[in-house]
């Protein structure tokens, strides 16, 4: 059942969105060379409890951790360990705060030193899908809208797109319906709504579409081991248009691209300047 919010209900969603934002500002200027994915998720837990939230994440189904921490060929649920980050690796970092009853959900792919021009590549198209998936998410619009505009620009790119997880509902939960899939499959195709909440989230593979899961039941790599990239935002569907509640500055992006949403997309920028 998909539980659509009030506008109270958003402004509450958009105060976790705007902490979360903070989160991950300050997660990605702590990754470099040498840094363990444990020392981030160490520094997102001080983070998150000084600004007064809890890490969704902890304890949920069992997670250990406040932060899933992707590396390279991991796409997803990677747990923070005590393994060193080089140069040349990418890391992916998934965040989820419960404040004050309320959550959000966003994700980031973060270069560690300098990489090489290809995963450059992924992680702009992997971007520029999830903005495109933005645009999609309009009022009166299905759900097929937004997997189609994610699927398509992959696509033509020939890059995997991983099937078996998707983009979902947040708000009162940290994970609700409805499925928000990454390719136009057979499933349901709601229509979207005034008071949607969703999070929308590209996971895009360098090589095939396959993935498999490792023995610790959650780590989720690419199956050929290729590169995976992962960008999510948490945005909020109204009759007067979409809004980006996790609008963290593109502009701080490593790498150029002209993919900025469209006129009618509120990214709401002054949310994340006033933390």
């Amino acid at each position: 059942m998909v539980k659509l919010k009030s506008n109270g209900q958003i402004d509450k969603i958009r105060e976790s969105c705007r902490l979360l934002v903070a989160t991950l500002g300050e997660l990605r200027e702590i990754v470099q060379p040498g840094i363990t994915t444990r020392d981030i998720d160490q520094a997102a837990r001080k983070i998150i409890k000084s600004f007064g939230g809890r890490p969704a994440f902890l304890g949920y189904m069992g997670f250990p951790a406040a932060i899933c921490t992707s590396v390279n060929e991991e796409v997803i649920h990677g747990i923070p360990n005590k393994k060193r980050l080089k140069n040349g690796d990418i890391v992916s970092i998934d965040c989820g705060i419960e404040y004050d009853g309320f959550f959000s959900d966003s994700a980031l792919t973060v270069p560690v030193g300098r990489i090489r021009p290809e995963i450059e590549r992924l992680m702009r198209v992997t971007y520029e899908s999830l903005i495109l998936g933005i645009e999609a998410a309009k009022f009166g619009n299905r759900m097929n809208d937004i997997s189609r505009a994610i699927f398509e620009h992959n696509r033509a790119e020939g890059y995997g797109i991983v099937h078996e997880y998707c983009g979902h509902g947040v708000g009162f939960e940290i994970h609700e319906e409805p499925q928000v899939p990454n390719y136009v499959g057979r499933g349901p195709n709601p229509r979207l709504k005034s008071g949607m909440v969703l999070a929308i989230e590209p996971m895009i593979n360098l090589g095939g579409d396959d993935v498999d899961v490792l023995d610790d039941d959650w780590t989720v790599v690419t199956s050929d081991r290729s590169i995976s990239a992962h960008f999510e935002h948490t945005i909020a569907i109204t009759r007067e248009g979409t809004e980006i509640l996790t609008p963290w500055d593109s502009e701080d992006l490593p790498f150029q691209t002209e993919a900025k949403p469209e006129a009618g997309v509120n990214t709401d920028q002054n949310v994340t300047k006033t933390l």
